[in-house]
């Protein structure tokens, strides 16, 4: 039990950055319980017009300035402090994994892929 994070990217397009069904997803990166991150793209979630009652199973597209946004944030130390059931506990290793998925993620946008945060618990 706990929080299973996944970036996937598809060759589908979507009407809307939020809430959208893939059918032919694949993995790009996968995280465990690193709650902080999973915050972030909570908050990204909603900004976007996301209205889940609760951010579980549900996704939101990552575009070029969403991947600025976060490395950024990851860079500055910036991503919020998220505390969850069973969620685990974020504690400052993961900064090179995440810069590696922003790296990843881009290249795929680049290529004409869409890139989405999904996740799990």
């Amino acid at each position: 039990m706990g929080l299973d994070m996944y970036a996937m990217v598809t060759d589908e397009q979507f009407d809307s950055e939020v809430d959208f069904k893939p059918e032919r997803p694949t993995e790009l990166h996968y995280w465990r319980k690193h709650p902080n991150l999973h915050g972030w793209m909570e908050q990204l979630y909603f900004d976007k017009g996301g209205n889940a009652d609760s951010f579980n199973c549900v996704c939101v597209a990552l575009t070029e300035a969403d991947l600025d946004r976060l490395e950024a944030d990851i860079k500055e130390v910036g991503l919020p402090p998220t505390r969850g059931f069973f969620f685990g506990a974020s504690d400052g290793t993961e900064t090179e994994d995440d810069l590696a998925f922003v790296a990843k993620a881009r290249e795929r946008i680049k290529s004409g892929y869409t890139v989405f945060y999904d996740s799990w618990w």
